[in-house]
C-alpha cells in the first residue's frame, strides 16, 4: 500500500495487484471513536497518465477521493445531529407554510396550488376521484446532505411526456422554491445540509429551454382584437344571466377585460379599490415573485366600466370583496340546490362558465388569460411606454420585452413612421431640373 496525503485527516491510497492496480481513500470518522474508515473509489492507470473508460488517473483519483471524502463527512455530521431532512420532509414543510400562507389570505381553510401539484408529482397520493393513485418519486427519500444533481434531473425527466414545458417549469419552480426554503429553515444546524446545497439545486434546475416559436404561435392565437374582445363581454353578459349570476359573472370578466390582470389580483379586490370619481381601479399585486408583491397599482378605466361595475360598489362597505357571487347550498332531502348566502370567487370558480362563454362567443380555444396577453398588447399598439405597460400589468420589463418582442417591434416601427416627413422636392412648375437651369 502507498498513501498520499489529502488533508491532515484524509488520504489516497494505491494498492498493486496482479490484475491491476487500485485505488483507495481513507479518513478519520471523529463520530466514531476517531478511527479511520476506508473505501475503494476506482481503479488505476498503470500503464500511462492518460484518460480512460473506466480507469482513474492520479488528479481524477485525487478529485474522486475529495468529493467521497466530502460526501462522508457530511453524512456522518448529518446522522451525528440528529434525524436526517430528506426532500419529502423538506416539501412537506415548504407546502405547510404555504397553505397557512393561504388560509390567512382567504379566511378559510384552503390547500395551496402547490401542494396539490408536489404531491401528484412527488410525494404521491392516494386515488382522487378521476385521478389514479401516484406512487411516490424515489427523490422524495433522498437525503438533503446527499443530494446531487444527477437526483434532481431524473426527477425532472421522468415528468410526464404529455405535460407541457412550460406547466414542467412551474412543477420545478415550485420544487426549488421548497428545496431553497429548507436551506434558512436549518441555519442553525448546516451540518445537515451539504455547503453546495444551494448551487447543486441552482445547477439540477437550470431552465429548460422553450421553444420560441411554438410559444409564438400559443401567444398568437391568444391575442384577441377588440371587436374580440367585445364577443367574449357579450357571451359572458348572456351565460351571466342564463345561469343566474345576477351580474356577478359579468362584473368580473369586464374588470379583466378592462385591465389586463390576473384573476388571483381581481378576485382580491376591496370595494375601496374602485376610485369611482376618478375613473380608477387600484390592482392588489400579486404573489408572483420572490417575497410577493405588496400595495396596489392604479390602472384607468372608461366610464363604461364604472357604469358596471356601480351595482357592486354603491350602498356596500370599502372594506367588503368587490366581486363576489352566490353560494348554493343542497336543500335538507333534497336534490335541489338553493341560494345560501354571498361570498368571493374562489381559485377554481371561473372554469366552468368560461367555457360557456367561449362557446357561445364562438372561440373554442381561447382562454381567460387571453385577455391579459390582449391587454398588454394593446398598450403596446397605443405606444405606450414599455415601463409603463409593464406597472400596468404587475410584471416586469424584462418579462415584456421577452414575451411581446414582435409587438414592441411592430409598434416602435409604427411611432418612427408616424415621424417620417417627406424631404424630397416634388416635381411640378415650381421645380427646375438643373441640366435645364445650366
Amino acid at each position: 500500500m502507498h498513501w498520499r496525503r489529502l488533508d491532515a485527516e484524509a488520504h489516497l491510497g494505491y494498492r498493486k495487484g496482479k490484475r491491476g492496480g487500485v485505488w483507495l481513500v481513507r479518513w478519520r470518522n471523529h463520530h466514531e471513536g476517531g478511527n479511520y474508515k476506508q473505501a475503494p473509489i476506482g481503479i488505476t492507470n498503470d500503464i500511462n497518465d492518460r484518460p480512460a473508460d473506466g480507469i482513474l488517473t492520479f488528479e481524477q483519483a485525487v478529485r474522486t477521493a475529495r468529493e467521497a471524502v466530502a460526501r462522508a463527512r457530511t453524512e456522518a455530521a448529518a446522522q451525528a445531529a440528529g434525524p436526517a431532512p430528506t426532500v419529502r420532509s423538506a416539501v412537506e414543510a415548504y407546502v405547510k407554510d404555504r397553505d397557512a400562507r393561504e388560509r390567512r389570505r382567504t379566511g378559510r381553510d384552503v390547500q395551496s396550488d402547490a401542494g396539490t401539484k408536489l404531491r401528484r408529482y412527488l410525494l404521491g397520493q392516494e386515488k382522487r376521484g378521476n385521478q389514479e393513485a401516484m406512487d411516490a418519486a424515489p427523490l422524495a427519500s433522498v437525503h438533503l446532505h446527499a443530494l446531487n444533481e444527477a437526483d434532481l434531473i431524473v426527477w425532472r425527466e421522468g415528468l410526464p411526456a404529455d405535460l407541457k414545458v412550460t406547466t414542467k417549469q412551474r412543477f420545478v419552480n415550485d420544487l426549488k422554491a421548497a428545496l431553497n426554503a429548507a436551506w434558512p429553515r436549518l441555519s442553525a444546524d448546516r451540518k445537515k445540509l451539504n455547503p453546495a446545497f444551494l448551487a447543486i439545486v441552482k445547477a439540477g434546475f437550470k431552465a429548460e429551454r422553450i421553444d420560441d416559436d411554438d410559444l409564438s404561435v400559443a401567444r398568437d392565437n391568444q391575442i384577441l382584437t377588440d371587436e374580440k374582445v367585445g364577443a367574449i363581454l357579450q357571451a359572458a353578459c348572456e351565460v351571466d344571466q342564463e345561469q343566474g349570476f345576477d351580474g356577478d359573472l359579468y362584473r368580473i370578466i369586464v374588470c379583466l377585460a378592462a385591465t389586463g390582470a390576473r384573476y388571483a389580483q381581481v378576485r382580491r379586490m376591496r370595494v375601496g379599490d374602485a376610485q369611482v370619481s376618478a375613473r380608477r381601479l387600484m390592482l392588489p399585486g400579486s404573489y408572483k415573485g420572490r417575497g410577493g408583491n405588496s400595495g396596489s397599482d392604479p390602472v384607468p378605466v372608461g366610464d363604461d366600466v364604472i357604469e358596471v361595475l356601480s351595482p357592486a360598489i354603491v350602498g356596500r362597505p370599502s372594506d367588503a370583496p368587490l366581486f363576489e357571487r352566490w353560494i348554493h347550498e343542497q336543500e335538507p332531502g333534497g336534490i335541489a340546490w338553493k341560494k345560501s348566502e354571498r361570498g368571493p370567487w374562489k381559485r377554481a370558480e371561473l372554469a366552468r362558465p368560461w367555457k360557456a362563454i367561449r362557446e357561445r362567443a364562438g372561440m373554442p380555444e381561447v382562454i381567460p388569460y387571453a385577455l391579459r396577453h390582449s391587454s398588454i398588447v394593446r398598450g403596446l399598439r397605443k405606444g405606450l411606454p414599455i415601463q409603463q405597460v409593464a406597472k400596468l400589468h404587475n410584471t416586469s420589463v424584462k418579462m415584456i420585452e421577452r414575451h411581446y418582442a414582435k409587438y414592441i417591434a411592430t409598434a416602435l416601427e409604427d411611432l418612427a413612421r408616424a415621424a417620417v416627413v417627406s424631404l424630397v422636392p416634388r416635381r411640378d412648375g415650381n421645380v427646375v431640373s438643373m441640366r435645364k437651369r445650366a
